[in-house]
């Protein structure tokens, strides 16, 4: 097996090995993956910390050995905190924007090591103990399919990004998401942090957010908001309606 890493700020996962091809997810700086195939241009991989698969350009990472890689699942690194995280690049005097979640891989005091390229960390590199902080720190953010940043994001890159960041990890999609957890069997007894999912009409979940309180939900509808919330589901205050169909409430934390 081989096995790869982000070196980039962030690169496209994309559905097919194709520029113009459906993004379904985002592979986020220091993120290590499985190599599966190779192409001319393209590698297929599956990610480390989710298992999803997709394609990455050749150009958008570089490979990492066995043993480092084996290192980085046994040990993950410190994650970046901020909404953008400078990275300074220092054999070509550059910088890199990271986005929050960003894996501080091989981390030496402010330096950052992957391959045989150095990244010092500009900035203090901390945590946040406080859920209700990282998820409301995306308020306003656009709603991205595929997208796991402050600058486009969808519902479940949402939510596995701020559970990312408090130590839990969530897989890629709303539906499997779903499978995690316990039920959390009334409304009345949600507590910050619980996940809400949310049905289609054909009864396929589609849609997750993340519990503030058992009245207030924050989620990716167009953008990062929060709105009500009852048993029949998500009320829009914008729109003046139902939304979205509550199937199911889990605890994760």
């Amino acid at each position: 097996m081989e096995y790869g890493i982000c070196n980039l700020a962030i690169i496209p996962l994309r559905a097919e090995a194709n520029d113009r091809s459906e993004q379904v997810s985002q592979v986020l700086f220091g993120e290590t993956f499985e190599i599966t195939e190779w192409t001319e241009r393209w590698v297929k991989i599956i990610t480390t910390h989710d298992n999803y698969p997709g394609w990455i350009g050749r150009l958008q990472f570089i490979m990492l050995g066995h043993l480092a890689y084996r290192r980085f699942k046994q040990m993950p690194p410190p994650l970046t905190y901020r909404a953008v995280t400078q990275a300074w690049k220092i054999d070509n005097n550059s910088v890199l924007y990271l986005p929050m979640g960003s894996s501080l891989a091989f981390l030496e005091g402010n330096t950052c090591h992957i391959g045989n390229d150095k990244f010092e960390i500009i900035g203090e590199i901390g945590e946040t103990d406080n859920l209700a902080v990282t998820a409301t720190s995306f308020l306003n953010s656009p709603y991205l399919w595929g997208g796991r940043t402050h600058f486009g994001i969808d519902c479940s890159g949402f939510t596995q990004i701020v559970f990312k960041l408090h130590g839990v990890n969530l897989l890629r999609d709303a539906s499997m998401q779903a499978e995690q957890g316990y039920t959390v069997t009334s409304l009345h007894d949600t507590k910050l942090g619980d996940l809400a999912f949310f049905e289609n009409t054909d009864g396929k979940i589609v849609h997750v957010g993340i519990m503030l309180n058992n009245e207030k939900i924050i989620h990716a509808s167009g953008k990062v908001k929060i709105d009500s919330i009852d048993e029949k589901g998500i009320y829009s205050e914008e729109l003046k309606r139902y939304t979205h169909k509550l199937t199911v409430i889990k605890r994760v934390l």
